[in-house]
């Protein structure tokens, strides 16, 4: 059985990915940082439904952290296939963010992806097959208001996915970003009202965590083989 870490997975699109993987006979890894309690109501959730799964529990944006949480999830075997999808908000306007701001948001998105992918390459492309996935924004194609961190961190995950297809692609592994639009979470909900959805999608809608999960899915399987370096937006026809 193939094993898959998924960053964030105790959040809502992040829970759907897990959900849908342990449907598709992967084992789960999901993980975890301020809400643990979460993250094992997913593996629940997915053993309930006769998968596979486990929760991890770190600090994506430490790297020591992260670099121990990984050895100890290696000692358990190689992990093929890898969703990062931790990231974090902190808004305002350039002219009014501080330091600590801009640094909370890049260090848990684009410093987090390399402090969990790097460590696993090795051991997946010794395998000759793998699947990486990160789950980016609309926002880091658009751009937003208020939010130069978040898109900036997620535009930085784009080029990333790009330059490391090109690096593992003769291995096996392929690596894509999706980058949801408006998608129906708690965060979601807080931020955007109906009738300000309505105004913004052309589908009049939000989108589900699994219609994000079902295409993240895809790409993390072996159908999936020649689809790689894309950034792929699920959004209504937003853009």
């Amino acid at each position: 059985m193939k094993r898959a870490l998924v960053s964030g997975g105790s959040g809502g699109i992040g829970g759907a990915i897990c959900r849908v993987l342990g449907n598709a006979g992967w084992h789960v890894i999901v993980h975890a940082n301020a809400h643990p309690d979460r993250a094992a109501n997913v593996v629940d959730a997915i053993v309930h439904a006769g998968g596979s799964a486990e929760a991890c529990c770190f600090d994506i944006a430490d790297h020591a952290a992260t670099r121990s949480g990984i050895e100890k999830l290696l000692a358990g075997g190689v992990i093929q296939g890898v969703v990062h999808g931790a990231g974090a908000h902190d808004d305002a306007p350039m002219a009014g963010m501080s330091i600590e701001q801009w640094r909370s948001v890049i260090g848990v998105s684009l410093d987090g992806f390399f402090h969990l992918v790097q460590p696993l390459l090795l051991p997946m492309l010794r395998t000759r097959w793998g699947r990486i996935v990160a789950i980016s924004s609309v926002a880091g194609l658009t751009g937003n208001r208020g939010q130069v961190n978040y898109a900036a961190a997620k535009a930085g995950l784009h080029g990333a996915i790009k330059s490391l297809a090109i690096e593992v692609g003769s291995r096996g592994v392929t690596a894509n970003a999706v980058a949801p639009g408006i998608i129906d979470t708690t965060m979601a909900a807080q931020a955007f009202d109906l009738p300000r959805i309505q105004q913004l999608v052309p589908m009049q809608r939000a989108g589900t965590p699994a219609e994000v999960a079902t295409l993240v899915a895809y790409l993390m399987s072996d159908d999936a083989s020649y689809l790689s370096g894309q950034v792929i937006s699920v959004n209504g026809a937003m853009i």
